[in-house]
Order: structure tokens, then sequence, then C-alpha cells
């Protein structure tokens, strides 16, 4: 099955933050909890520990969501994607300073939030994955119950730099039929279901 991906929802409208909810828990998220402002988002963070946070920047008291991002940055190494109604310069520019993995605008719909949060955790593992030491095949093949053959774990360093089918088709002289059959091979043996899982997985074995 893969890792559920934890996520701490933080948003003061609690009928906004049940139907946000909803739209994890159908697309295979564990959601680890609601906060409804900043003290209660970072005594949660404390003792949840989530995978990833949605935040709303207005939370109807201080600290607002941009303030929550700098406080979230300075203690946790975890990526958070702005939920907003807001989108003047001003905001924004508040925003960036404190590096985002996402900003969408309200009202947004279930798939661009699946897809926001989806790059957002894609972006932080596989930059956690390149940080890690150059794993190796018999590293690997230690902690699996069914090996990697070589080429699928040339394939699997080639996903890890976040490079597309086409491009590790391209690298590896094959088409990209035949890599869309090696990494579903390559995924069964890792017990994942998409990118971001292997790159969780391949953090968990380097």
């Amino acid at each position: 099955m893969g890792k559920k991906y934890s996520i701490l929802i933080v948003e003061d409208e609690p009928l906004i933050a049940e139907d946000i909810q909803g739209y994890l828990e159908e697309s295979g998220f564990s959601v680890t909890g609601i906060a409804h402002d900043g003290n209660q988002a970072m005594a949660m963070l404390e003792e949840r520990k989530p995978d990833a946070l949605l935040l709303d920047i207005n939370l109807g008291s201080l600290p607002d969501g941009v303030e929550l991002a700098g406080m979230i940055r300075e203690k946790f190494e975890i990526p958070f994607v702005f939920l907003t109604s807001h989108a003047d310069k001003g905001t924004l520019e508040r925003a960036k300073q404190t590096f985002p993995a996402g900003y969408l605008l309200k009202p947004f719909d279930g798939r661009d939030l699946m897809t926001s949060l989806e790059i957002a955790l894609f972006n932080h593992f596989n930059n956690k994955a390149l940080a890690a030491p150059e794993p190796t095949l018999e590293g690997f093949n230690s902690k699996l119950p069914t090996p990697l053959s070589p080429r699928e774990f040339e394939l699997l360093m080639q996903l890890r730099t976040g490079k597309t089918n086409r491009e590790i088709a391209e690298a590896s002289f094959i088409s990209v039929n035949t890599v869309k059959t090696h990494l579903q091979h390559l995924f069964g043996k890792l017990d994942v279901s998409n990118r971001t899982q292997a790159l969780f997985r391949i953090r968990e074995l380097s």
C-alpha cells in the first residue's frame, strides 16, 4: 500500500476545513488534525509531526498564516501550501518570503488541491533523497523482500533526480512504454503506488 501521508489542516472556518478533510481522505491522505489558529497549529505540529500542512493565511487572530509559516520554517522541516482568498500584492510578497511549497487561491477544487499537495511532497522528498548518501543496489536489495534488477535500480536513480518517463526513456535508450512497465514492477517491489511514495522509500532504504 505504501505510506499514507499525514496532513495538518490549519483553517479557521470549520466548514471549509471539513471540506478539505473530505478531499484529502478521498484521495488517500491521512488528516492528522485540524487547527483553527496559529497557537493550536504549533501545538499539533509538536505532538503529531505531520508530513505537510495546508495553511490558511487569514486565521482571524495572530499569528496569521504567514507569521506561522515563518515559525514552521525555523522549527520544522516540512512543506506547507498556503490557502487564501487574498491575492493582493502585499500578501503575496509576505507569503513569498516564507518559501511555501504552493499557493492556492480560494475557491479551489479538489483536483487543484491534490495536485499542489502532491507536487509539494514530491519536491520535498526528492530534495531529501538527493541530499542523502548515494544508494547502492546491494544496500537496497539487502532490505527488500524481492530484489531489484540492475535495470530497475538504474531507473529508480533516474526517477530520484526528477526525470520524467520520457527523459528516462531517452537516457536509457528504451521506449516510454517500457519505462512505464519497469516502473510498475519497481513500484510493486517497493510496495508503493506513485513517484512521491517511491522517493519516500528511497529515503527509508538509503
